[in-house]
Order: C-alpha cells, then sequence, then structure tokens
C-alpha cells in the first residue's frame, strides 16, 4: 500500500507540473477554504489547585506537569484520545448558554490553555480550566469572588484545537504560550 500512495503522490505532483495553471484562482473566484480546525462542543467548568478541588497532589497536573494557573486546563476522561496531554486549545464561548456561565466576565483570563490535567472519571465532554486561587473579580454588587466561581459551568462552549507542545517543555506564560500558537513553528496539528 505504500507503494500505490507513493505513485499516488508522484503522479499527483506530475500531473500540477505538466497543468500548471490547472488549480489556478482566476480573478474574481473564491479561494479554497482552509482545513478546518478540529472543534470540540463542551461544558466549561473551572478549579484552583487546592486539595478540596484536586487530588492530594494539587500542585503537580495528570501529565506530570506544575498546575500553573495561567495555561493549564484538564479534560473528561472520555476526551482523552481526542485531547492527549499536550494539546493546546482555544476556548470560545460566545455560544455558551448564560444560565450559571460567567464566561464573558473571566475570558480575558482563559486565553489559550494546554491539556495538562484529568478529571474525575464521572465528568463527560468537559473541560476545567485552572485559576489562581487568587484571580478575585469584582462582581456587578462590588463584592469579589474567585475567576473559578464567576465562571460556574458553562455548557455549550467550543473548544478547538490549535497546536501540541511537549509537557516538557511548557511556555510558562500567556504571553509565552500565544507566541507559540501565533509563530505556529513547531506545531504538529494531526
Amino acid at each position: 500500500m505504500p507503494i500505490l500512495g507513493a505513485l499516488m503522490g508522484f503522479s499527483l505532483f506530475l500531473g500540477s507540473a505538466a497543468f500548471p495553471n490547472q488549480n489556478a484562482v482566476k480573478p474574481g473566484t473564491a479561494t479554497p477554504a482552509p482545513a478546518v480546525v478540529p472543534g470540540y462542543d463542551v461544558t466549561l467548568t473551572a478549579y484552583n489547585a487546592v486539595a478540596g478541588q484536586t487530588d492530594s497532589t494539587p500542585f503537580e497536573t495528570a501529565s506530570g506537569a506544575y498546575s500553573n494557573p495561567e495555561i493549564v486546563a484538564a479534560r473528561s476522561a472520555d476526551l482523552a484520545d481526542e485531547l492527549p496531554f499536550g494539546t493546546i486549545i482555544a476556548v470560545d464561548g460566545t455560544n455558551a448558554s448564560k444560565a450559571a456561565c460567567g464566561y464573558n466576565a473571566v475570558a480575558p483570563l482563559i486565553g489559550y490553555r494546554v491539556i495538562e490535567d484529568s478529571m474525575n472519571p464521572r465528568y463527560t465532554s468537559r473541560i476545567d480550566v485552572l485559576f489562581d486561587t487568587k484571580s478575585n473579580l469584582a462582581r456587578p454588587d462590588g463584592t469579589r469572588m474567585n475567576a473559578a466561581n464567576i465562571l460556574g459551568i458553562c455548557k455549550g462552549v467550543t473548544i478547538r484545537v490549535v497546536g501540541r507542545v511537549d509537557v516538557r517543555n511548557m511556555p510558562k506564560t500567556q504571553i509565552e504560550l500565544a507566541a507559540y500558537v501565533e509563530k505556529g513553528s513547531q506545531l504538529a496539528l494531526k
């Protein structure tokens, strides 16, 4: 089979070389759409690296990485094949149900996230974003509350896979992670 695939690829290459303008975009016509990035509809929640919300090692993720609240996210066990450790995701909560969901208030704190942790097996189709215990935001009534509590439970959130990173060499900040994603080098999307 590999030989057949190679021959087909070679013949496609030769075909495009023999007829160089066959795939050229003519003026006034649309260009082909880029490849679609995998997306998943999930429930988005949040947690803090504290013993009551994690296992007995709150500062170590299931992947063995440090529980960095700037970049870490956990995924439910049913998403392990699609979102292995080291998967970089973008979170879009614009279509989330508004009941019990404070996505708009905490969106600036989410940014890109790296799947580094796993959740209790009782949860399915869920992403859990790690927030700093000091990430307190003002509520409309003036009281302050942790971002994890403000986010609440957001159903209908879309996440998209935007890259992969080696969990042994993780970016430390959102700025580093965003630069890594935007640079596009070393990202191996499947």
